[in-house]
């Protein structure tokens, strides 16, 4: 096996912040060079990041006019406790940012790579890691990648993965294709902080013919799925058991979802224990009603409340940012560092 080129290093939280702010402005250079091809709509869009899949979207046809793409905006992690490793969440979202938005011409291999060690990547590295992000590497001429959120996968105290959902469009020709993938981002702290040596972008099967249950889940405005997740969906992979409860919690909860198949470890983070996620038996919210999990502002009693509904619906395995007590199976609730920032619920069957 040929030895992986050593890791980058991204600055991590109070540390190393000129190193840090340099690649965030190399990204930055780079989605300025897409919002002027944009056009002068994309160029003024504020600088905020995608609160959900259905705000990308309605934000792109809204500011934009037809055959244009809408505006570069970097995502930002929230403040709070709950953000236990902004700067691990940073160096995955401004790699998958720089990997997915391009100005016209520059869809390549080769520039992919560029744009990865305009970050400070080596090159030998940034190779490795543009020939990894798969989907996020259309054939188009030109794309832009708006994340909709950052979410731990796992968090041990020397690795780490992030799952980054994201909403793409891209232009070939005078053609505008709206998509987007999920990236299972894997992470080491080195002495200069968090370093980004793998990519695991999502791929999900070929639609197929869905049952009542996965038809009703799609259609379902209270239900917002990235495209990764809705593919998932759409794929007929995704277990009745997860279907039903997402449907009996929208009676109540408006939810965004994170993931739920594609794009999510196939073990348990740092164990050999397989993930409910990859066979379709799990789902991640990042936010409720809007809230996001990982806000200090949200109130603890929706995040709770919540919980146990998924519990109600017929989760065996409910974790958050605070393990609940009760429930009508041993260990039915727990938390941990990982899920500080979305709520975990699975299901045995």
């Amino acid at each position: 096996m040929v030895p992986r080129p050593p890791p980058h290093a991204t600055a991590p939280a109070g540390l190393g912040r000129r190193s840090l702010l340099l690649g965030t402005a190399a990204w930055c250079a780079a989605a300025a060079g897409c919002a002027r091809e944009a056009g002068p709509s994309a160029a003024s869009a504020p600088a905020t990041g995608v609160r959900t899949p259905a705000a990308a979207r309605a934000t792109a046809s809204a500011s934009t006019p037809p055959g244009t793409l809408p505006a570069a905006v970097a995502w930002r992690p929230g403040p709070g406790p709950g953000e236990i490793e902004p700067a691990a969440k940073l160096a995955a979202v401004r790699l998958v940012e720089a990997l997915g938005t391009w100005p016209a011409g520059r869809g390549g291999p080769r520039d992919a790579a560029a744009r990865a060690a305009a970050l400070g990547i080596p090159a030998p590295l940034a190779a490795v890691l543009a020939a990894e992000a798969g989907p996020l590497t259309p054939a188009a001429d030109q794309a832009v990648v708006r994340v909709i959120y950052a979410q731990y996968g796992g968090l041990l105290a020397d690795t780490a993965s992030v799952l980054v959902p994201c909403v793409q469009s891209t232009r070939t020709g005078s053609v505008v294709r709206e998509g987007g993938t999920t990236v299972d981002a894997r992470l080491r702290r080195t002495s200069a902080g968090w370093a980004v040596t793998a990519l695991h972008p999502g791929r999900p099967g070929p639609a197929a013919p869905l049952g009542a249950s996965a038809r009703a889940v799609l259609a379902r405005p209270r239900i917002e799925l990235p495209p990764a997740s809705a593919a998932d969906v759409r794929s007929g992979a995704v277990h009745e058991s997860v279907l039903r409860a997402m449907l009996r919690l929208a009676d109540t909860y408006r939810m965004s979802v994170s993931v739920v198949r594609s794009g999510h470890p196939v073990n348990v983070f740092g164990t050999g224990r397989p993930s409910d996620h990859p066979v379709g038996r799990a789902f991640d919210v990042w936010a409720v009603d809007g809230r996001p999990v990982v806000d200090p502002a949200t109130p603890r009693s929706l995040v709770t409340a919540f919980m146990r509904a998924a519990a109600a619906a017929g989760s065996y395995n409910v974790g958050g940012p605070v393990r609940l007590s009760g429930g009508t199976r041993p260990n039915q609730f727990f938390s941990d560092a990982t899920h500080h920032d979305h709520v975990h619920i699975g299901f045995a069957t």
